[in-house]
C-alpha cells in the first residue's frame, strides 16, 4: 500500500496514484453527503473516469453493495476510487471483495477504515465482518482540505473512532511491540489533534495531525484481532442503526474499564499516550465531554428494552477478548453506556 499526505493530493494525486496502478476506467463511489467532494475527485480523474456512483450508506447494507457491484461491472471498471468516510469506504471494500478490482480509498474522515482489510455486511439487521486482503486499499490519499467541511462534532466522534481502533489493539492477543508504538503514536496524536481541530476548525495543520493519527490508528485495527469493544459497536450499528462514529465514542470508555482489570498495562499505556492523570477509561470519557461528543446510549436512541437483546447477540459467538465475555457482563457494560455517567460510578 502507498499513502500520500498532503494538502490538495485528493484532487492532485488520485489521478497519479491510479496511473501508478494501471488503471483506465475507475468508479468513483461516494455517499450523498460527500457528493460535491467526490465529483471533484471524479473530475481530476479525466478521461479515466468511468462513472460516479453516490449511494453509500452507512453499515454497508448488503442490497447497497449489491448495486455497487452492478453499476462497476456495467461500467466496465477496472479499478474503483472511494471518496468519504467509512460508508463510502465500506461500500468499496465489498465492491472490490466481490469483484476484485483494486480499491483507491480517499478518506474525509479519520475512522482509518482505508488502512484496514476489514470488510462488513449488514443483512437483516445483522452486522458481518470479514477480513480479506483483496479489500486493502492499493493506494490511501490523505488530503487535510478534504476534512474541512467534517463538521467539529462529527470530526471529533471520527476522530475518538480511531482512538478506539489503537486501544484495542494494545490488548489484542495478536499484538506486537511494533503495533503497541503505533497505537500508542495514534492514540497521543489524535487526542492532541482533536481540541485543536475543535477551537479551529479551519487549521489544515490540526486536521493533517488528526489523518495522521487516523492512518496509524487505523493500521493497528489492520493488524489485530478485533475484541469486545468493536463487536458491542457492530451490534448496536447493525441491529439498532445507531451511527457508528457516536457509537464508538460512547462505548469505548466502559468496554476499556470493563476489561482494565484483566489488561493493566494496556489500560496504563492509553492513560500515558492521553497525557492523563486520570484512569484510561476515565479520562477517555472526559475527553468526549470536553469536546461536547455523546456521552450515552440514550442520546444516540437506544431504548433501555434494547439492552438485553444487544448482549445476546454480542456473547451469541465466540471472539478474543482480554476478559471473558458474558452475558452479565456486557448487560453491565451496555447500561452503563446507555446511562453516560463516568465509568466506574454506576
Amino acid at each position: 500500500m502507498r499513502v500520500v499526505l498532503r494538502a490538495g493530493a485528493a484532487v492532485t494525486a488520485t489521478a497519479g496514484e491510479a496511473e501508478r496502478l494501471g488503471l483506465r476506467r475507475l468508479l468513483v463511489v461516494c455517499g450523498a453527503r460527500g457528493k460535491d467532494t467526490a465529483e471533484a475527485v471524479a473530475d481530476s480523474l479525466g478521461p479515466a473516469l468511468a462513472g460516479l456512483h453516490d449511494e453509500a450508506r452507512m453499515h454497508v447494507p448488503v442490497e447497497v453493495a449489491d448495486r455497487a457491484v452492478e453499476v462497476a461491472l456495467a461500467a466496465g471498471a477496472d479499478g474503483c476510487v472511494a471518496v468519504g468516510g467509512g460508508s463510502a469506504i465500506g461500500l468499496g471494500k465489498a465492491i472490490a471483495l466481490r469483484t476484485g478490482l483494486p480499491l483507491i480509498a480517499v478518506p474525509s474522515t479519520y475512522a482509518g477504515s482505508e488502512m484496514t482489510p476489514v470488510w462488513g455486511l449488514t443483512e437483516h439487521g445483522v452486522k458481518r465482518t470479514g477480513r480479506d486482503r483483496t479489500v486493502l486499499p492499493r493506494s490511501v490519499v490523505y488530503d487535510p482540505e478534504l476534512t474541512l467541511s467534517l463538521p467539529v462534532p462529527l470530526s471529533v466522534t471520527s476522530g475518538i473512532n480511531a482512538i478506539a481502533h489503537a486501544v484495542e489493539a494494545l490488548y489484542a492477543p495478536d499484538t506486537s511491540p511494533i503495533v503497541s508504538l503505533m497505537a500508542r503514536e495514534g492514540v497521543r496524536a489524535m487526542a492532541e489533534a482533536l481540541p485543536d481541530v475543535a477551537a479551529d476548525p479551519t487549521s489544515l495543520d490540526a486536521r493533517g495531525r488528526a489523518l495522521y493519527g487516523a492512518w496509524l490508528c487505523g493500521s493497528c485495527l489492520g493488524a489485530t484481532t478485533m475484541g469486545l469493544h468493536h463487536k458491542l459497536c457492530h451490534v448496536l450499528g447493525g441491529t439498532f442503526g445507531l451511527p457508528h462514529a457516536e457509537t464508538h465514542t460512547v462505548v469505548l470508555p466502559y468496554a476499556l474499564a470493563y476489561n482494565a482489570p484483566a489488561a493493566p498495562d494496556a489500560a496504563d499505556a492509553v492513560a500515558r499516550a492521553l497525557g492523563a492523570a486520570a484512569d484510561a477509561p476515565t479520562a477517555l470519557w472526559e475527553l468526549a465531554g470536553r469536546l461536547g461528543a455523546p456521552r450515552s446510549l440514550a442520546e444516540l436512541g437506544l431504548t433501555e428494552a434494547d439492552l438485553t437483546v444487544a448482549a445476546d447477540q454480542v456473547t451469541g459467538q465466540p471472539y478474543a477478548n482480554p476478559r471473558e465475555v458474558t452475558a452479565e457482563g456486557v448487560v453491565g457494560v451496555l447500561r452503563a453506556a446507555y446511562r453516560g455517567a463516568a465509568p466506574g460510578t454506576d
